[in-house]
């Protein structure tokens, strides 16, 4: 390994442990931007629904953490590594990540501006990490019983969340296209709380319910269908929204243990599960 990829690295290992310090969970990452450890999985024909359960390194997010020795682990098996990823939605700051793009010709800074006068809002001061590229990354802290999903050009063109099962690049990291930093002034910021107007327009829009759709019943079969395509990332994303679809169409006590079985046959866990539906109920009004 060259001494410059070297340096890389030891300099990405000191930033994570660094990162770790605040509690932020962290994974090596390659030049790339992607996880520097592939999955152990890869050549399996028919690769299992793996978190990490197999104890073997290489499952993205999922070996993300704030454990010195095993920050230091996940390096040592990625001496390649030249950056890392801070994973979102993970306690104590679950966080969001609001990413600010250049590249698709449209100016993301005006659309959420133009979305904050819209819903009055006002984006807190917080952490903000400068990309390569002249994008930004806002880092914001969400609620503990909210699963904030992943989306592109969801929310406005050129702006990308990253939730649950995401991550975001971390200051220090660099890539082929350069280094991220922090930008002045905001280094020293805990993740500021997420306006209310803007975590509303981050979840999944509530399915309308119109008169004379399908009945409940396969109304709810279509809802456990979709928790069971759910890939890996997906999964608590997945049942999270098809949960509170179901408790907004009055149909979500009944869809509980239906739901709850569709998730264990994804791989979670049924504490995971039902802590995720009993998340949908009261974010829907209803109790667990």
């Amino acid at each position: 390994m060259a001494t410059t990829d070297r340096q890389a690295t030891t300099l990405a290992l000191a930033h994570a442990l660094s990162a770790a310090e605040r509690g932020l969970a962290v994974i090596p990452l390659s030049r790339t931007k992607l996880p520097a450890l592939r999955s152990p999985h890869r050549d399996e024909p028919t690769p299992p629904p793996c978190h990490g359960e197999c104890g073997r390194l290489g499952h993205g997010v999922y070996d993300a953490s704030t454990a010195p020795s095993r920050i230091r682990e996940l390096f040592a098996a990625a001496p390649w590594a030249t950056g890392y990823g801070i994973a979102c939605g993970l306690p104590p700051h679950h966080l969001i990540g609001i990413d600010l793009d250049t590249k698709s010709g449209t100016d993301s800074s005006a659309a959420l501006r133009e979305l904050a006068l819209r819903h009055l809002f006002t984006i807190p001061d917080t952490v903000v990490v400068l990309t390569p590229s002249g994008g930004r990354h806002l880092w914001l802290s969400g609620p503990p019983d909210v699963v904030v999903p992943n989306s592109a050009g969801r929310l406005a063109p050129g702006i990308d969340i990253r939730g649950a099962g995401g991550y975001l690049v971390g200051p220090g990291s660099r890539t082929d296209h350069g280094v991220y930093g922090t930008a002045p002034g905001t280094a020293h910021l805990a993740p500021a709380a997420c306006p209310p107007a803007l975590l509303h327009l981050l979840l999944p829009p509530p399915r309308t319910h119109f008169p004379g759709a399908p009945s409940a019943g396969s109304h709810g079969q279509g809802l456990v269908q979709f928790v069971l395509a759910a890939h890996e990332g997906q999964r608590n994303t997945r049942l999270f929204w098809a949960a509170c679809r179901a408790y907004e169409d009055g149909i979500g006590p009944a869809l509980v243990d239906p739901l709850v079985e569709a998730a264990l046959n994804t791989g979670l866990t049924e504490r995971e599960a039902r802590a995720t539906i009993a998340s949908a109920a009261r974010m829907t009004g209803h109790r667990p």
